[in-house]
């Protein structure tokens, strides 16, 4: 802070009544210093003053955050200890028995040590092997026709007969007929022995599947003669 000197001047006395103006001057002048140095304070302080109360009023402003403490985690788990089982001793295995020493008998050329028992080997039983499982028979199925060619046989043509004749076909994986059975006849000898050959010697069927692949298979085939088809 600027300061102010002071400068008295020393007059020379020249009687007791002139002591007295020197002491006012020098209380006026201290008095002018005083002020001098009030007024450079307020000047220094008077931009000071603005931030000085902007401080205050954010302190006011401030915001207090507490801050929550986090909860305690439990403790783990008490782990316990439990003692590792010991395992039985192994079991000891059997000696194989000593054999009895041999026994001397006694005979007219000397004595004659008998040898050993040895005892009999143990014989396994054997093994059953089971036979191979014999291919199930043939299924039962509807099979369509490839090739159904049939002749009205001329003597029963003559002797006006007819009728219908149920035969039980086997069919190979082929379509081919292998085996013809008469299950219902149609009344007439001539006539079932007629459908039989002709559907063995001439008829193809489409022969059954099973899982994609073509097998034998039995099949109703009926055989009919009617005079009113000639």
């Amino acid at each position: 802070m600027p300061s102010a000197s002071l400068a008295v001047a020393h007059r020379p006395s020249h009687g007791p009544h002139d002591q007295t103006h020197p002491d006012r001057v020098r209380i006026a002048a201290l008095s002018a210093a005083i002020a001098l140095n009030l007024a450079a304070l307020l000047m220094v302080l008077r931009p000071v003053a603005p931030q000085f109360a902007a401080s205050i009023k954010n302190t006011d402003e401030m915001v207090v955050n507490w801050i929550t403490p986090k909860p305690k985690q439990p403790d783990p788990p008490q782990i316990e200890m439990k003692a590792r089982p010991v395992p039985p001793p192994p079991a000891a295995h059997a000696q194989p028995k000593s054999l009895p020493p041999p026994v001397a008998v006694p005979t007219d050329e000397g004595t004659v040590v008998a040898p050993p028992a040895v005892p009999a080997p143990s014989v396994e039983p054997a093994q059953v092997v089971a036979p191979p499982v014999a291919d199930p028979s043939p299924i039962e199925a509807s099979l369509a026709y490839r090739t159904a060619p049939l002749t009205f046989p001329p003597q029963a043509i003559r002797r006006k007969m007819q009728g219908t004749v149920m035969l039980r076909v086997l069919v190979d994986a082929e379509g081919k007929p292998v085996q013809v059975v008469i299950e219902t006849s149609s009344g007439y000898e001539l006539l079932d022995k007629s459908a039989r050959d002709q559907v063995l010697a001439n008829w193809r069927f489409q022969p059954a599947t099973s899982q994609g692949r073509p097998e034998s298979a039995w099949a109703r085939v009926p055989v009919s003669f009617d005079l009113r088809q000639l």
